[in-house]
């Protein structure tokens, strides 16, 4: 990590622009946000420009345009050959269980404004979107929700870089603690549906069962 960090702190110009558009748009179509989060080559894209090392609004473009197109290869990656990834033995081992489990649940539920919350999550990041091709979300949603979040996620970042300068490490922190939380904030709001769901059903059931129980007595009865 320090290494590819060190590397991007070191180039300028038009080099700096194509890896800060590289990183993004493998991030969720390679699952390379495994390895090195996009947001990170975000945030050291705000920092060269700060330096005068590449023009802010390139830097943002560049994350902008990456965010977009990794997402877009993403969603239909997992809609042509999704299932057959998660099969193999590299998706296997690639892909845990648990995160798989929680990632189709967030989609299943906010459909489109999951797809934008993801891109704030890195560990939604590099499912949101093969998910969202795999589960049949129609792609004009599926755009329009990748494109907002692609522009609020590269230029928040970019700027983020910008405004901190050579403190960028604590940038970097925060920006990870931020994901963390909203993912808390995620996880517990679908726990809460969940249990929500449960009781409903519960009480129907309940309710079901004393309606069936209490029945018009006959003239025999009277």
């Amino acid at each position: 990590m320090s290494f590819i960090t060190n590397n991007l702190l070191s180039l300028s110009g038009w080099t700096a622009a194509f890896l800060i558009f590289l990183f993004p748009a493998l991030e969720s179509s390679v699952f390379l946000g495994f390895i090195f989060p996009g947001e990170t080559a975000v945030i050291i894209g705000g920092v060269l420009a700060y330096e005068h090392r590449i023009s802010l609004p390139l830097a943002i473009g560049a994350a902008i345009l990456g965010a977009i197109l990794g997402d877009t290869v993403g969603y239909f990656v997992g809609r042509i050959y999704g299932r057959k990834i998660l099969n193999s033995k590299l998706g296997r081992r690639i892909l845990k269980p648990n995160h798989l489990t929680f990632a189709e649940t967030f989609i299943s539920r906010r459909g489109g404004f999951g797809v934008f919350l993801g891109r704030f999550a890195a560990a939604l990041r590099a499912f949101v979107p093969g998910l969202a091709g795999m589960g049949g979300m129609h792609y004009p949603t599926f755009l329009f929700f990748n494109v907002l979040g692609g522009i609020t996620w590269a230029t928040g970042f970019s700027l983020a870089g910008y405004l901190a300068g050579a403190s960028f490490k604590k940038v970097q922190s925060y920006s990870s603690i931020a994901g963390y939380v909203l993912m808390a904030i995620i996880i517990l709001g679908i726990v809460l549906l969940v249990v929500r769901r449960k009781r409903r059903e519960r009480l129907e059931e309940l309710a079901s069962g004393g309606n069936e129980g209490s029945g018009t007595p006959s003239d025999s009865d009277s």
